[in-house]
């Protein structure tokens, strides 16, 4: 930065001093990084609809259901405890390395339960898991 006194030359200074424009600029830049997030959460959306789709319970193999008191059944057998659930996931990977697990929750049941299952189920080694809903 040099600053020229007026004696030296008798016309105007034409170089534009960029400090001030680049540091409006990263404030500008930190407000936007700072305020995208809490913009994209509050975005209103009308999702669209889709054609009713059927699950092939055929092929199906693992059926996991969770009713409103929090009882889990695994293929319609209740299952006492999340050690349990766990022991027969594994046994049933052994069979299939693919296989995929359906969840079926009741709408009034607690989400602490269902969370529980869910990380049971990735704790025994599966990672494909589907959520089953009714259609309105």
């Amino acid at each position: 930065m040099a600053f020229k006194s007026q004696s030296e030359n008798e016309s105007a200074m034409s170089e534009i001093n960029v400090t001030p424009l680049v540091d409006v600029m990263l404030v500008l830049v930190i407000i936007l990084l700072v305020t995208a997030p809490l913009l994209t959460q509050s975005v209103q959306v009308k999702l669209p609809k889709t054609a009713e789709t059927v699950a092939n319970i055929e092929d199906q193999q693992l059926q996991l259901g969770i009713d409103a008191k929090g009882v889990i059944t695994l293929n319609k057998q209740v299952i006492e405890n999340l050690p349990a659930l766990e022991t027969q996931l594994k046994s049933e990977l052994a069979k299939n390395k693919e296989v995929a697990v359906h969840l079926y929750a009741d709408q009034t049941s607690v989400y602490k339960k269902i969370a529980e299952v869910m990380a049971t189920v990735q704790h025994a080694g599966i990672s494909k898991i589907a959520f089953v809903t009714v259609e309105q």
